[in-house]
């Protein structure tokens, strides 16, 4: 029996914890972002932490910025998706059998074929004993 789908969920939910994550993520940056300015503008600062003051929001801005191109990716794939399933054919091309596809190698090395043999004559006696 097949298994059933998993319910849908809210997409208003989803998108509400997205903004929500993205918010606090900036939220958190832009106060460490802060931090490291006092830290610039004390006695002891040094231009590292004024690196850091620019560093920290851009960091606060990347969850933003992945959820914004994965969205952008997602409707891309579904955009995409008619034009692949048109050209794809309905039932795949069957594979050569093993024995017909290794028949019509003529250009096979001779110590390579031999070792084939071998291991054929190795398998053909396990099913004897199998039997």
């Amino acid at each position: 029996m097949p298994a059933s789908p998993p319910p849908a969920a809210s997409p208003w939910g989803r998108r509400i914890a997205i903004v929500a994550t993205c918010l606090v993520s900036l939220l958190v940056c832009c106060g460490l972002a802060w931090w490291q300015w006092d830290r610039f503008t004390s006695a002891n600062g040094t231009f590292q932490n004024l690196g850091y003051v620019l560093q920290w929001p851009l960091f606060g801005l990347f969850p933003a910025f992945m959820f914004w191109r994965i969205r952008k990716l997602r409707e891309k794939a579904e955009a995409e998706e008619p034009e692949q399933q048109e050209v794809k054919p309905a039932v795949p091309a069957p594979r050569p059998r093993p024995d017909v596809a290794e028949a019509t190698t003529t250009d096979e090395d001779e110590e390579l074929a031999a070792y084939n043999r071998y291991l054929r004559e190795l398998n053909a006696r396990d099913q004897q004993a199998a039997e």
